[in-house]
């Protein structure tokens, strides 16, 4: 592909340059093949215009930056927006795009929306993708991953080969770091969903206010015109969705017991728990819908609504959409029911948040008659505000708190936990992850529950630079096999 064809106009490329011949695009130097257009981007810990020249050597036959290098000896495209070009760009190499895209933002329940709005595509007869933490999930192929959303490049490529491969429809995830570093620009996005927004990443955004204006450029820049916001309607900040919606002209599908259930929106009007469903009673333009949703917790309500609005929004027809809701799966490492012992029941949930952690806790509260147990921890190397928000959570809605490490990364694990327990009062400490999960298991009761959190799909415990074998899920078989034994 031309160079020229790879940039808006906002782009300076010298008349000499524009019919140069691209045969890649890179953004790090070590990965860069001759051919490759390499872009200098500036990030949080380094500056790509340090690695030019390492670029150039490696066979770049063109660079991209906001300045130009002295240490470029080929054409140097100036752009404005390096990382939004980055983007666009990756769009016109690898041009093929599923036709129907949803995406969907918040603090929690990306990951659930998107999976579900895949199955209900799947269950209405369509070639059904999904992006996002848990990697990619296709008829085709299934590559799990760790980036909730990928870099421009690599999303491009998945989103081309996907295409390829026939995929005709596709949900994912898009975080607030992919939406403000650009990453999704370019991406031609049919519908967008908004769940809610909590604390989460103030190690990354200055503020509350810039961690939710991250997630409302799903709506201000990246949907398509006339394409579809579908909008929890019960949180502090959905007025600002369905406003940032509206200033766009697009179609709002606003759900939750707040909706409009006689006009576009979804409106919950009732729920009944029975067992480890939910019985839902729905009502949409008018019409009243009853469903059996097979899933435990009020969130999973929200997150499957979202995710019904989002295929209605992309055109699938209600009643079929409501009647897909009752064939849900979870999404792996999200209120996963594991296991049981005593006839306790065992859930792992991904719940490494404030919001999250008492989301979880609360929606298993009706299925402990006795004790509902926890076993969580923080991260190191982000938001340290967070620890004793969540060990203040964890003591409210717990009976039992086990203290345990969670991906401590370059911090002492030991510090870690401290923060935790400072506002955790009466919780028991071991880190060590498997000894935390085997003693919770092992002290199990006849109408207890237990809660691991934080890890969910995770297969890899972070402690330094390295990332050690470890998974929630094994831990806990290994855990119930002994018992057993």
């Amino acid at each position: 592909m031309k160079l020229r064809d790879l940039f808006s106009d906002d782009a300076a490329i010298e008349p000499q340059a524009e019919a140069v011949e691209v045969k890649g695009l890179s953004v790090d130097s070590r990965a860069v093949k001759p051919g490759d257009l390499f872009f200098a981007l500036a990030g949080t810990k380094t500056d790509g215009s340090r690695f030019i020249e390492s670029a150039v050597k490696a066979g770049a036959v063109a660079v991209a930056g906001e300045r130009v290098s002295s240490n470029a000896r080929v054409p140097f495209v100036v752009t404005p927006n390096p990382r939004r070009a980055l983007a666009l760009a990756a769009a016109r190499f690898y041009p093929q795009q599923p036709a129907t895209i949803a995406a969907v933002t918040g603090t929690s329940g990306k990951t659930s929306v998107a999976a579900f709005t895949r199955q209900i595509w799947e269950r209405l007869g369509h070639a059904s993708a999904s992006i996002g933490t848990i990697g990619l999930v296709s008829p085709t192929r299934t590559v799990y991953g760790s980036l909730t959303t990928p870099d421009p490049i690599a999303l491009h490529r998945q989103l081309d080969e996907i295409a390829g491969d026939g995929v005709t429809h596709l949900a994912f995830e898009a975080s607030s770091h992919g939406l403000d570093q650009f990453r999704l620009d370019g991406v031609r996005i049919a519908a967008g969903g908004f769940t809610n927004l909590s604390r989460d990443h103030m190690d990354y955004h200055p503020d509350e206010a810039h961690y939710l204006a991250a997630k409302l450029r799903l709506f201000r820049d990246l949907i398509a015109p006339e394409g579809a916001a579908v909008v929890s309607a019960n949180h502090d900040c959905s007025q600002q969705a369905i406003e940032a919606a509206q200033a766009r002209g697009l179609r709002v599908i606003a759900v939750g017991s707040n909706a409009d259930g006689a006009g576009e929106g979804i409106r919950l009007v009732g729920v009944t728990v029975e067992g480890f469903a939910q019985d839902l009673a729905l009502e949409h333009r008018g019409r009243n819908y009853t469903v059996k949703l097979p899933l435990v917790g009020e969130f999973q309500i929200e997150n499957a609504l979202v995710a019904a609005g989002l295929a209605i929004g992309t055109g699938s027809e209600p009643a079929a959409v409501f009647d897909a809701l009752e064939h849900l799966e979870g999404a792996k490492g999200r209120l996963e029911r594991v296991g049981e012992h005593n006839g306790a029941p065992i859930f792992v949930d991904y719940a490494h948040k404030p919001d999250a952690l008492a989301k979880a806790l609360q929606a298993l509260r009706p299925y402990a008659k006795r004790k509902l147990v926890v076993i969580f921890g923080a991260g190191g190397d982000r938001d340290a505000g967070k620890r004793p928000i969540m060990g203040a959570i964890a003591a409210e809605n717990a009976d039992q708190v086990i203290v345990t490490d969670d991906n401590p990364r370059s911090e002492n694990p030991a510090a870690i936990r401290a923060a935790i327990l400072a506002a955790a009062k009466g919780a028991a400490e071991i880190g060590d992850r498997t000894e935390a999960i085997r003693a919770g298991i092992a002290a199990l009761q006849p109408g207890d529950a237990l809660l691991i959190a934080g890890k969910g799909h995770e297969t890899g415990q972070i402690v330094g630079d390295k990332v050690l074998p470890f998974s929630d899920h094994e831990a806990v078989a290994a855990a119930l096999a002994t018992r057993l034994a």
